[in-house]
């Protein structure tokens, strides 16, 4: 059933039964395996195939192309419920979930009727090709380019930090086709690449958290691409659809970061109620209940920005400032919390037995991750002079 045509009470139904199969799957599938692959960096292959079952790779995408069609808010407490037990996983549908999203949005008909069937049902999975060794949040400096060849363009150039870069086989790559454009971003276009001659993988890059899922470098080398790749049909439109992608994106790492302030917070109100000091369970301790106090309303804080940036998008309104104040507090509340969580397990805290390090370790990468906290500050503060109040 088209989404569109449900009603409100429809919806919710359908909201509700596809959090508890999420719910079901986590506790049965993530939560026995988190440890292990984090710890081994192996990549969850049993997962991704049950993600496709589940239709995580569809989450967004509209029905009429097979997908779930789910809303911002349904697919927000989605990836925080995966989030509460562990974050690397939602990454791998997510960054699929950008690409797909700009082919939505901005693609041809002939694209999204010979993409998005194939990407709502993992058959074709993926991402986004952006940050490159010179260029991260300040996109126009990408120096990947895109030549003209007849019917063809010839890509050459490298990206890095490349989510999905070894598993996916489809990216959605930005360059820069006219480089000598001033401004830089009208010159500036997004193909999807299948992978292929020329287009190698350059490294696995080994990480601090946000283990088990590919984060590579990627090499392209005269990789030539049919002028039909080109998303919209029409040059100069990659930044543009880079950034309707992002927003998503963003929304998606405030939703990680709100879901892993509540699994901090979650360990380590069950640890605090098991360990005891003096003659009883520290969580009877004042300074342990000032640190659980001002954890729950962190994580309860950075849903409800979540949640309001989601409701704009849902409601098609622009949301770059709700998104980037979510994605700020979301993030931080995660690693504030994460740390708190750590204090509150004391020394057994820094021992892999127990799941808080790996919250420790995963949770910086959502204040750098889809534009770093720094930038969010800006775009807030831009956002606000611009439409005051």
């Amino acid at each position: 059933m088209d989404e569109g045509t449900m009603s409100r009470r429809e919806q919710d139904e359908l909201e509700e039964q596809i959090l508890d199969a999420v719910d079901r799957w986590v506790e049965r599938e993530v939560r026995p395996i988190a440890r292990e692959y984090d710890q081994a960096d192996r990549y969850p292959d049993a997962l991704v195939e049950q993600m496709k079952e589940l239709g995580l790779f569809g989450a967004t995408i509209h029905p009429r192309y097979g997908g779930l069609g789910l809303r911002a808010t349904t697919y927000a407490k989605l990836v925080a419920r995966i989030c509460e037990v562990w974050m690397a996983p939602t990454g791998i549908f997510n960054s699929h979930l950008i690409m797909a999203h700009c082919v939505e949005r901005a693609g041809t008909e002939e694209q999204r009727a010979h993409y998005l069937p194939r990407f709502a049902s993992g058959e074709l999975r993926g991402g986004i090709g952006l940050t490159e060794p010179n260029a991260g949040t300040d996109l126009q400096r990408i120096r990947t380019t895109a030549r003209r060849d007849g019917d063809h363009y010839v890509i050459n150039g490298s990206k890095t930090w490349i989510t999905n870069g070894i598993y996916g086989q489809c990216l959605a790559v930005l360059v820069k086709t006219d480089p000598d454009c001033d401004p830089p971003h009208k010159g500036m276009s997004m193909f999807l690449c299948e992978k292929g001659d020329g287009f190698t993988v350059g490294k696995k890059l080994h990480k601090l958290g946000y283990r088990a899922i590919d984060s590579a470098e990627l090499v392209i080398d005269d990789f030539r691409v049919h002028e039909r790749q080109l998303i919209g049909g029409v040059e100069g439109q990659g930044f543009q659809q880079a950034a309707g992608g992002l927003e998503l994106g963003r929304i998606n790492v405030a939703a990680r970061g709100a879901g892993m302030a509540r699994g901090a917070l979650a360990l380590a109100l069950d640890y605090a109620q098991q360990r005891e000091t003096f003659g009883k369970p520290i969580a009877h301790h004042q300074a342990i209940q000032l640190k659980l106090a001002d954890m729950s309303t962190r994580a309860e804080a950075a849903r409800l920005l979540v949640q309001d940036a989601a409701e704009r998008f849902d409601n098609g309104k622009r949301c770059d400032l709700e998104a980037g104040r979510a994605k700020l507090f979301a993030s931080e509340a995660a690693l504030h919390n994460a740390t708190e969580a750590m204090r509150v397990f004391g020394g057994y805290s820094y021992s892999t037995d127990y799941e808080i390090e790996r919250f420790f370790r995963d949770a910086p990468l959502m204040c750098i991750g889809e534009g770093t906290n720094e930038i969010q500050r800006i775009i807030i503060a831009r956002q606000l002079l611009e439409r005051g109040m």
